[in-house]
């Protein structure tokens, strides 16, 4: 079944589970500061490995340690799904594994 944006009221409540993401012109965003620039490759590493398993990428933007994340799903018009949550969910548990400050 092909991914459907999420409503108004359903993004708001996927923002109640991810309380550091927010959503800007249609793209729900985070950055995360690490305690080092190698934990920030690290975990930038691992999330690329996590959307080639889910065939769904965020833009990743390094800056020594900064990581900053970008998603929506192209295939909708550029909105935000279920797919992009689940991403989400899962750069957050990266991100806690890899130390984030």
């Amino acid at each position: 079944m092909a991914p459907e944006p999420l409503s108004p009221s359903q993004l708001k409540d996927a923002l109640t589970e991810l309380p550091s993401w927010s959503v800007r012109d249609d793209h729900l965003e985070r950055s995360y500061t690490f305690e080092g620039h190698l934990a920030a490759v690290a975990a930038l590493t691992q999330i690329a490995r996590v959307q080639e398993s889910l065939g769904h990428h965020a833009d990743l933007t390094l800056s020594y340690d900064k990581l900053s994340v970008s998603v929506n799903t192209h295939s909708v018009g550029g909105k935000v799904t279920e797919l992009d949550t689940e991403l989400a969910h899962r750069i957050e548990q990266i991100a806690v594994e890899h130390g984030v400050a």
